[in-house]
C-alpha cells in the first residue's frame, strides 16, 4: 500500500492523508471521499504510513498538473497564504490522453511597423521583463502582434492578458485577422462547453496564442515562450476573492518559470512596474491631432456646455463619450429636511437610486427595495438624489434631446455592468457604436478598458474629484490615470475635445501631456512609505458579531507587537464598516520586504482572518 498527501481541491484544508495500491505521482489528478462526499484533489507528495487508519483513493484520471504548475501552486500558497487546493483550483491540468504535436504554422508575417515600433520590439527581446510604455494610439498592439508572429514562427507560444472580457471582442478580431485559427479566447463569460471544446485544441498543441482575462494565465499552454500583459495598471488583474492575486506579478513568476519573455504594456503605466523594469517610451500615435481641454468647476452634473458640446458633435456627425464613475440614476438618497441618507439594512453604505425598476439597490449585497415617498426619520416629503450616475445621465440627455438636437435623433445608450450583462450584448452594443447607431456612449471605468472607437471627437469626465479625495495613497495615480485613458479614447484621427469637470485643475492640468513626469513625482512622495518601496498587507476581520471580529483584530495586533520588522500602520473599523450583515475591522501591515509580512501573518492569523498581500483595496 502507498500512502499520499493530497491537497483538495477549492478547500482551505491542508493537505489530507489517503491510501492507494497505486504508484501516483505528484500532480495526478484523483477523486476521494471527505465526508461521504466525493471530492477532486491533487497527489502532492508521498509520505509513510500513518498511525491513524487512511480512505482509499477511489480512482485516478487523464488529468495532472505538470512540474511548473506545481511550483506555481506553491507559490501562489506561499505568497498570498492561502490553501495549495486553492491554488491548484485556479489551475487547468493537462491531459495524458493527448499528445501535444508542434504543427508547423504555414503564414506570413504581414506586419509592418515604424523605426521606432521596431526598436521597441528590439528592447522587448532583450529584457525578461518589459514595460511598454506608448500612448493611446502609439502602436502597442502592433507590437504585440509582431511579438506573437515572432514567438511562433521560434516554436513557441503565447499568452495575451487583458483586464477585462470587455476588451476581448475587438481583439479577436484582430488577432484572428492575423493568426487565424491559431488563437483562442478564454474567460469567464465562455460556456462550459465551449471550454472543453478549446482545452482539446490547447491540449492537442493546434493552439499558438491563449488571450483572455486573469484565468488565460492558467490554461495548459505547451513551450510558453511569451506573455504579454495588456494594460497592465488596470486594477482588474487583482482578485478580489481567494486566493487574492495579481495576474500582472503571477505573469512575471511564470516569466521565470517557464523562461518567457513577459511585456508589460499601458498608456498609464503603474508607478510600480515603471520602477521596477526597464521601459520603452512610445510617444504620439499615428494619427497627428490635436485635442482641447475644457475645465469645468463644478459638481457632477450635465451642464449646458456638456450639452451645447454634445450638440455640436452630433452636427458635425460624430460621436461622444461621457465617462461617470457611479452607476444606476443617483448614488444616495438624502432627505433635504433632516439630512437623512437612506443606507443599505445590511451594510453600512448609501443605497443607490434605479429609477427604472424604482428601486433602492445596494452594490455591495445587492439588497434592493422600494424608493420610499417620505423620509423614514421626520416623514417629511424632502427626499432628494446625490452623486449623478449613469442611469440618470442618460435619462437627462434622453429627456432632452429634442433641445439637444433639433430633428430628435441623438441616440444615447449606456454602457456599464447594469445593461451590459452578457458577452453578446456588449459586442452588440460596441459594434451599433462603431457604426455610428449610437451618438453618445455614458459608461463607467468600461469605456476606458482599450476600445477603439473610430470617431469620438468628444469626451466628457465627471466624478475625478471622488476619485482624487479617496482614502487610497493611490488615488493620484487613479484619477489620473482615468482621465488619461478616457481622454485617449478620443481624437484617434480627428481634432477632438475633452471637459473635465474638477475643482482640482491645477493637478490634472499639470500632468496631462506628461504622465512619465507625475510617475517620477509620486516616486518621490511615495519613497520611504509606500509601494514600491514598502511591501503592504491588509487583513480583513468580518462576522456579524461585530464584538467577536473586533476581539480577533485586537488580538492580532498585540501578537504583531512582537514582529520588529512589520509594521502596524493602522487598525479598526474598516471605512465601510458593514456589509451583508457581516461586521468588519481592519489591520493594515507594512514592512521591507514581502518575506517579513508573511512570517508574522502564519504566526498571527487566526480562523476570521482574510489575508491580502498587496492590496488595492483599502475600503
Amino acid at each position: 500500500m502507498n500512502y499520499y498527501y493530497l491537497s483538495l481541491l477549492n478547500s482551505p484544508l491542508q493537505p489530507l492523508t489517503y491510501q492507494s495500491e497505486l504508484y501516483l505521482e505528484n500532480g495526478y489528478h484523483v477523486e476521494v471521499l471527505l465526508q461521504n462526499k466525493t471530492v477532486q484533489a491533487v497527489v502532492v507528495d508521498s509520505c509513510e504510513k500513518p498511525e491513524f487508519n487512511t480512505l482509499d483513493i477511489l480512482h485516478g484520471s487523464n488529468l495532472y498538473f505538470s512540474k511548473p504548475q506545481i511550483q506555481l501552486a506553491n507559490f501562489l500558497s506561499n505568497y498570498y497564504l492561502c490553501s495549495l487546493g486553492e491554488a491548484f483550483s485556479l489551475l487547468v491540468p493537462f491531459d495524458k490522453t493527448f499528445t501535444c504535436k508542434d504543427v508547423l504554422v504555414d503564414f506570413k508575417d504581414t506586419i509592418e511597423l515604424s523605426d521606432k515600433q521596431n526598436e521597441a520590439v528590439a528592447f522587448t527581446k532583450i529584457k525578461d521583463v518589459s514595460l511598454l510604455f506608448g500612448d493611446t494610439g502609439s502602436g502597442k498592439t502592433e507590437i504585440y502582434m509582431k511579438l506573437f508572429s515572432q514567438t511562433i514562427q521560434a516554436g513557441k507560444r503565447a499568452i495575451f492578458l487583458m483586464p477585462e472580457i470587455s476588451l476581448t471582442p475587438q481583439m479577436e478580431q484582430r488577432l484572428t485577422a492575423h493568426f487565424g485559427e491559431r488563437v483562442v479566447m478564454w474567460h469567464s463569460k465562455i460556456t462550459k462547453i465551449q471550454k472543453e471544446k478549446i482545452l482539446k485544441r490547447i491540449r492537442e498543441g493546434s493552439v499558438d496564442i491563449v488571450a483572455g482575462a486573469r484565468s488565460a494565465l492558467f490554461v495548459p499552454l505547451h513551450d510558453i515562450g511569451l506573455i504579454v500583459v495588456d494594460e497592465e495598471h488596470d486594477d482588474s488583474y487583482k482578485s478580489s476573492s481567494k486566493p487574492r492575486y495579481n495576474a500582472r506579478d503571477m505573469a512575471i513568476y511564470m516569466g521565470k518559470l517557464y523562461n518567457a519573455k513577459v511585456v508589460l504594456g499601458s498608456a498609464t503605466p503603474s508607478l510600480t512596474s515603471y520602477a521596477k523594469f526597464p521601459s520603452f517610451r512610445l510617444k504620439g500615435g499615428y494619427f497627428e491631432s490635436k485635442k482641447e481641454y475644457i475645465y469645468q468647476t463644478s459638481l457632477e452634473a450635465i451642464t449646458p456646455l456638456i450639452e451645447n458640446e454634445i450638440l455640436c458633435t452630433k452636427q458635425k456627425d460624430e460621436q461622444s463619450i461621457v465617462f461617470i464613475p457611479t452607476r444606476a440614476n443617483f448614488k444616495y438618497l438624502i432627505c433635504s429636511s433632516c439630512g437623512h441618507k437612506y443606507l443599505c439594512p445590511y451594510c453600512s453604505v448609501g443605497m443607490s437610486v434605479h429609477q427604472k425598476t424604482k428601486t433602492l439597490k445596494c452594490h455591495y449585497c445587492n439588497f434592493a427595495t422600494q424608493i420610499p415617498q417620505v423620509c423614514p426619520e421626520c416623514k417629511e416629503p424632502a427626499l432628494k438624489s446625490a452623486r449623478l450616475g449613469t442611469a440618470e445621465a442618460v435619462k437627462h440627455l434622453q429627456e432632452n434631446h429634442q433641445s439637444l438636437c433639433p430633428d430628435g435623433t441623438l441616440h444615447v445608450e449606456q454602457f456599464d455592468r447594469d445593461v451590459i450583462t452578457t458577452q453578446n450584448k456588449l459586442i452588440k452594443t460596441l459594434k451599433r457604436f462603431n457604426d455610428k447607431e449610437i451618438d453618445v456612449l455614458v459608461g463607467t471605468q468600461m469605456l476606458s478598458k482599450g476600445h477603439d472607437y473610430h470617431d469620438v471627437t468628444l469626451a466628457v469626465v465627471l466624478g475625478l474629484d471622488n476619485m482624487l479625495n479617496m482614502s487610497d495613497y493611490r488615488a493620484r495615480e487613479k484619477a489620473l490615470s482615468s482621465l488619461v485613458q478616457i481622454a485617449g479614447r478620443s481624437g484617434r484621427k480627428k481634432e477632438a475635445k475633452v471637459i473635465v469637470q474638477t475643482f482640482n485643475r491645477e493637478f490634472f492640468e499639470a500632468y496631462m501631456d506628461d504622465y512619465e513626469r507625475f510617475l517620477k513625482d509620486e516616486l518621490e512622495f511615495r519613497r520611504g512609505f509606500y509601494p514600491p518601496f514598502k511591501k503592504l498587507a491588509r487583513v480583513l476581520f468580518a462576522h456579524k458579531n461585530g464584538i467577536k471580529a473586533q476581539d480577533e483584530m485586537n488580538a492580532m495586533v498585540e501578537k504583531l507587537k512582537f514582529f520588529t520588522t512589520v509594521e502596524v500602520i493602522g487598525f479598526g473599523a474598516s471605512a465601510i464598516e458593514k456589509i451583508a450583515d457581516k461586521y468588519r475591522f481592519m489591520v493594515l501591515l507594512r514592512a521591507d520586504k514581502s518575506t517579513d509580512l508573511i512570517k508574522a501573518l502564519l504566526t498571527c492569523k487566526t480562523s476570521l482572518s482574510q489575508i491580502d498581500m498587496d492590496p488595492i483595496e483599502f475600503s
